[in-house]
């Protein structure tokens, strides 16, 4: 057994590393580690202690696009600390053109979104350990209604 503890790093094909870079720094803020080229681009959340969070190599203008129903990867989950940076990430995907969907998944609330070369990333806010007992063994997945989360689990909401 390999005694894992947590992702460390992601590291995407895209077709140019400086603009995928670019979206990423905006999305979620992320600083540069060292230079950023078309081939190349590695970055790190402000907050965190990896060298780095993210890694791009570009493949170049004429790489084939993502194909629906593809072996590989399928998405990568960027965990929020409350509620309301969820919701606040809706307002900020939707003003960048790329919210997908959102979904409910009992102990996760999940925002989907896609960057410039279609690569899907989730953006999930986990509702405490201590009330996971009720949806622990379920699975499924339902509509988000956001409004209703933020007053669960917002900082005004009755604990």
């Amino acid at each position: 057994m390999i005694p894992v503890t947590r992702l460390n790093h992601a590291v995407l094909y895209v077709r140019d590393a400086e603009v995928a870079a670019n979206f990423y720094m905006n999305a979620f803020d992320f600083e540069p580690v060292g230079e950023i080229t078309t081939r190349a681009a590695f970055l790190r959340a402000r907050q965190g202690d990896n060298h780095h969070d993210l890694g791009l190599f570009g493949v170049g203008p004429d790489a084939a696009p993502i194909e629906a129903r593809r072996i590989g990867l399928y998405h990568l989950a960027w965990q929020v600390p409350t509620i309301e940076d969820l919701a606040a990430a809706r307002t900020h995907l939707l003003e960048l053109g790329s919210l997908a969907g959102e979904s409910d998944h009992s102990v996760s609330k999940s925002l989907y979104a896609r960057d410039p070369d279609g690569n899907e990333f989730e953006i999930m806010y986990q509702i405490p350990r201590e009330q996971w007992a009720d949806y622990d063994a379920q699975g499924g997945v339902a509509r988000l209604d956001l409004d209703a989360e933020l007053a669960r689990y917002g900082t005004g909401a009755q604990k």
